[in-house]
């Protein structure tokens, strides 16, 4: 018999402090980047879009990957690229933390629009608002002092 299997995750980070270190001009070539990235790990990516300060990530991930080391992989090596663009002058670097949020097929087509939609929802709502939102609605339990701490 064959193994089947899905982990399909919503991956959040943020840049160090949150700073608007990414131009938006560049967004597109640092999404294509990490699509590499995520295309060499034998995974599928979905969605990814962002603001100045973060970045959502919708995908699947291959089984033989745990999701601390796949998204360490991921800011490691945009990192590393995005200092030697010239692209990303003022990004100092990734915040330490990330939130990784499991979801089923059913709810696929949801997250790609909300991610898609990233932009337009930050005109009206803060990153901190957001964070704060989706572990609220997962019933992650977290400090509100350290949920911010870099």
């Amino acid at each position: 018999m064959n193994s089947y299997r899905q982990s399909l995750f919503h991956i959040v980070f943020c840049t160090y402090k949150r700073r608007g270190t990414l131009p938006e001009k560049y967004h597109e070539e640092l999404y294509k980047y990490i699509w590499g990235i995520i295309k060499k790990r034998k995974s599928v990516l979905y969605r990814i879009n962002g603001t100045e300060n973060h970045i959502h990530i919708f995908c699947d991930i291959h089984s033989t990957i745990g999701l601390a080391d796949f998204i360490k992989e991921i800011k490691t090596a945009s990192n590393s690229w995005m200092t030697a663009s010239g692209n990303f002058p003022k990004f100092e670097s990734w915040a330490e933390g990330y939130c990784g949020l499991s979801y089923s097929n059913k709810d696929k087509e949801m997250i790609i629009n909300y991610i898609k939609n990233q932009k337009e929802h930050h005109r009206i709502n803060s990153f901190e608002n957001e964070l704060r939102s989706l572990l609220i609605e997962h019933g992650i339990e977290f400090d509100e002092k350290f949920l911010f701490d870099d």
